[in-house]
C-alpha cells in the first residue's frame, strides 16, 4: 500500500508525514506510526529517502503489515464473539440451570467481544515496536509549493 504525503518535520531517522486518512485506517496494524484525526494522518515513517521538511514523499506500507493487521484488528474480535457465544450457551448454562442459554451466550460473546478490543491494543502495542513493520519513505517526488495567504 502506497501513500502520498507532505512531511512535517524529521527526527532522527524517522519522517513525520501528514497524509490523507483513508478508510483502510481503521484496520492498518501500523496503527502506532499513524496518528488519525478527521481531517487526516500524521504517519511516522523511516526516512529512507531522506527527506525534508516540506517535501511531497511517497510513503510505503509493506503489505505484510497491512494483511497483518487486518486479521488481528478484526479476526480476533470476531473470534472471540463466537467464542463467547458457545461458551456462554454450553458452559455457563451448566453453572446457571435457572437461567436462559441463549441469553447466558449473548451476554457471554458480547463479554468475550469487549474484553477482545483490550487484547488487540495490546497486541498493536508490540507491534509498534517492531521496526520491520514501520512505514518507509521510499520516495520523494518534490518540494510542496508553498502558497501565500
Amino acid at each position: 500500500m502506497e501513500e502520498i504525503g507532505i512531511v512535517k518535520y524529521v527526527r532522527g531517522d524517522k519522517a513525520f508525514i501528514s497524509v490523507q486518512k483513508q478508510s483502510a485506517c481503521d484496520s492498518c496494524a501500523a496503527g502506532g506510526s499513524c496518528k488519525a484525526g478527521a481531517d487526516g494522518a500524521e504517519v511516522e515513517a523511516i526516512n529512507q529517502a531522506a527527506a525534508h521538511v516540506g517535501d511531497r514523499v511517497k510513503v510505503i506500507f509493506t503489505p505484510y503489515t497491512y494483511v497483518k493487521g487486518t486479521l488481528i484488528f478484526y479476526g480476533i474480535p470476531a473470534v472471540c464473539l463466537v467464542l463467547g457465544a458457545v461458551i456462554g450457551k454450553d458452559v455457563l448454562s451448566r453453572f446457571l440451570p435457572g437461567s436462559d442459554p441463549d441469553t447466558l451466550s449473548g451476554l457471554a460473546g458480547i463479554g468475550l467481544f469487549l474484553v477482545s478490543f483490550f487484547v488487540v491494543r495490546l497486541i498493536m502495542r508490540a507491534f509498534e515496536k517492531k521496526r520491520e513493520l514501520i512505514p518507509v519513505v521510499a520516495e520523494v517526488l518534490g518540494a510542496e509549493k508553498m502558497h501565500p495567504m
